[in-house]
């Protein structure tokens, strides 16, 4: 790593000129937390700083009291932190996802955390930060991935439910914001039944309607009783799909709303018979141009394909190394699973 400004910790990256860490993987005095997915959002600071919502999704998810101090940040805001320069830019993964931005009159990262370009109605889209080095994520880093549009892959559900009107589509979506998205892009596609919800989906969703995202009626599958709801799309855990919870419903058809799901393999290593193919990260388009539009004069993978964009940015003139940090999941992989206990 060819920079002063931030550097790798075994704690994770660490800014000497704030005296702080960027989604530290272990307790540290001061986090920086760019979203609230577990991989990223840890509890146990001493002080964390963060987008409101994603403060309010880490107190969901750990307690109230999961850091000594919270201290929200509005996107854009200019910070000081010791002698570096902070700001927090949208980074349209999930509600209240953010880049962070740091410098000194010398250069400026931008740490990406996790990203998608694809709109999405439930968080703010993307926003292009020029900087000198940019840190990206790389779970979909290989030239293969290119997602569909994901109101396409909405149109095949709908589809399907007309075609078996007396079959439970049951779709298995990660809990905190791929859910969500589903849920409203199903709105934009003309559903506008109630859609049913596993409990462990219930508090991010509540959380979600409440920051003034419009879900329309949603219903938790324990208010139902007995009922099978043919016909009815549920949303689930992932893991929800193959146990015996799934066995209530009326035929159910499974379904999975993954990135993943661009490769038959996994779709049928997990006996899914409707894939989606709907991402909140970025595919091989979106990361070669991100980093394009952004004009950095270097690449810092953090996890995920790295190897293969790496190579990538090198043949375009650019500096370029992989960041072998442990402790980064991918949450579209099941390493986001904290949240999807049995309902109650």
């Amino acid at each position: 790593m060819a920079s002063s400004l931030l550097v790798s910790a075994p704690e994770g990256l660490y800014c000497p000129a704030g005296d702080f860490f960027v989604d530290p993987v272990r307790p540290v005095r001061r986090a920086l937390i760019t979203h609230g997915h577990s991989d990223h959002a840890r509890a146990g600071h001493g002080a964390v700083l963060a987008t409101t919502e994603t403060l309010g999704i880490m107190a969901l998810r750990y307690g109230t009291q999961f850091a000594g101090t919270q201290q929200p940040v509005r996107l854009g805001e200019a910070l000081r932190i010791g002698d570096a320069d902070v700001s927090f830019h949208p980074a349209g993964h999930v509600l209240g996802s953010a880049q962070i931005a740091i410098g000194n009159t010398r250069e400026r990262i931008v740490v990406s955390g996790d990203y998608k370009r694809a709109a999405d109605p439930t968080c703010l889209p993307f926003e292009v930060v020029p900087c000198d080095i940019f840190i990206t994520e790389a779970t979909f880093g290989l030239p293969i991935f290119h997602h569909p549009k994901a109101s396409e892959e909405v149109g095949k559900l709908i589809a399907s439910l007309r075609l078996f009107p007396e079959r439970t589509h049951m779709v298995g979506a990660y809990t905190l914001g791929k859910a969500q998205r589903l849920m409203a892009l199903i709105r934009q596609a003309g559903w506008d039944r109630p859609v049913y919800i596993h409990g462990a989906v219930e508090k991010i969703t509540d959380f979600y309607i409440a920051e003034g995202i419009d879900l329309g009626e949603i219903r938790k599958v324990a208010d139902v009783g007995k009922t099978k709801l043919p016909g009815e799309i549920v949303i689930c855990p992932p893991t929800s799909l193959a146990d015996a919870w799934s066995r209530r419903f009326a035929d159910p058809v499974s379904c999975f709303a993954s990135g993943w799901m661009r490769t038959r393999a996994r779709a049928r290593q997990r006996g899914v018979e409707l894939p989606l193919v709907i991402s909140d990260h970025a595919d091989w388009p979106e990361l070669t141009r991100t980093i394009e539009e952004t004009g950095c004069r270097e690449v810092w993978v953090t996890h995920g394909e790295g190897d293969a964009l790496v190579h990538w940015a090198q043949t375009q003139g650019l500096k370029a190394m992989p960041l072998h940090m442990l402790g980064y999941g991918d949450e579209e992989d099941g390493g986001d699973q904290s949240e999807t206990a049995a309902e109650t």
